[in-house]
């Protein structure tokens, strides 16, 4: 199982703590494979875009004009965190329906 996220994520800490046999992949420096990210991107559409983030409020208005997959490319920590992958299944984020799926408390 991996698991896409920053390694300084609150976040994506609990999700690895709940989930001892998993990976983390930090974004930031390792990115985000290109077929991972397309297949996240078909799954989830507009929700893998974190327009809350802080990355997301810098950009000028050109840049979010931009299509999702060139933004995340160029701007991974744009990413709504964390993109959990298990085999061919993927959630995203740490909610209760994700961690339901997961068999997590």
């Amino acid at each position: 199982m991996l698991v896409f996220g920053l390694k300084n994520c609150d976040t994506c800490r609990k999700a690895l703590k709940s989930l001892p046999d998993a990976q983390l992949l930090d974004v930031r420096s390792d990115g985000i494979p290109a077929e991972v990210l397309s297949q996240a991107l078909a799954e989830f559409g507009d929700s893998l875009v974190n327009t809350r983030s802080t990355t997301w409020r810098n950009l000028d208005d050109s840049e979010r004009a931009r299509p999702q997959l060139e933004l995340l490319e160029a701007h991974p920590s744009l990413m709504k965190r964390p993109l959990i992958v298990d085999g061919e299944t993927m959630y995203l984020g740490w909610t209760p329906d994700t961690r339901a799926a997961l068999g997590v408390a």
